[in-house]
């Protein structure tokens, strides 16, 4: 087996966590259970009182509940607002992922060349991975609310437990953020070694490389020329003149190659 064939089998078991992780978060925001609370009153008569971050409700032991909307939104105090904002951005991001994500999958047919499918993946991966770590600061921050009231001796008001909506938000947000740090690994990866070899180092010319000038060239052909002819007879043959011709020509070659290299 190849490893674009194990990258892809990977990558497609990843967004199966992370759509997984993305459907139980949002399914965290109708669960009314958030935090829940169970009074005596009577002998025959249990009422449960549980809320989430937009509504208070109520119920007894005969089964029928009431809820109750929160009726001021800038009454409340600041932790619920940042609980809201937090896990509607991650709700929002992990959305925006699964399209990138879907994109740049090795199994798709589109995002173009492999390096940007990887660099896509890539963002779609770091797209899960902040929604993930979005919900997970704010489920976190609620149950530990909760559990610092519920053991604080000196909190008069009636003390509630963690709900099922907070511990099916934390196991969401640990999908996304498992889901999205393999994305990010093994697409960065990818992404990162494409870019690299693509861009060679830079090789410096050589600072002595030698330029020959026409003048240069002519200077030796004429000392060629001149030692030629005090060295030759006076009788001077045709076969001679062409000898000497096509040393100095030889020779000036050589010394133009030479001076180019």
């Amino acid at each position: 087996m190849s490893y674009r064939t194990v990258v892809m089998y990977m990558e497609i078991g990843c967004f199966v966590v992370c759509v997984t992780g993305w459907i139980l978060v949002c399914s965290t925001m109708p669960t009314e259970i958030w935090t829940w609370s169970e009074v005596d009153s009577i002998v025959l008569t249990t009422s449960n009182y549980f809320s989430n971050l937009w509504k208070d409700c109520i119920s007894d032991s005969t089964g029928v509940s009431d809820c109750k909307g929160i009726p001021s939104m800038l009454a409340l105090n600041w932790d619920i607002h940042m609980c809201r904002a937090l896990i509607i951005i991650s709700i929002i991001l992990a959305f925006f992922g699964s399209v990138l994500v879907l994109v740049g999958m090795k199994c798709t047919k589109v995002g173009g060349s492999e390096i940007v499918k990887a660099r896509v993946t890539f963002a779609g991966g770091m797209n899960y991975l902040i929604g993930g770590m979005c919900s997970m600061i704010a489920f976190s921050y609620y149950g530990n609310k909760i559990r610092a009231e519920f053991q604080d001796p000196n909190f008069k008001a009636q003390k509630f437990e963690i709900g099922v909506g907070v511990f099916i938000g934390w196991g969401g947000s640990t999908l996304l953020v498992v889901g999205g740090l393999i994305y990010s690994i093994f697409a960065g990866r990818e992404g990162c070694q494409s870019s690299s070899k693509r861009s060679p180092n830079y090789q410096f010319p050589d600072a002595y490389t030698v330029v020959p000038t026409n003048k240069s060239i002519v200077s030796l052909a004429r000392t060629v020329t001149s030692v030629s002819r005090k060295s030759g007879t006076t009788s001077g043959s045709s076969g001679s003149r062409g000898s000497s011709i096509s040393g100095i020509t030889s020779t000036t070659k050589t010394t133009a190659t030479n001076a180019y290299v």
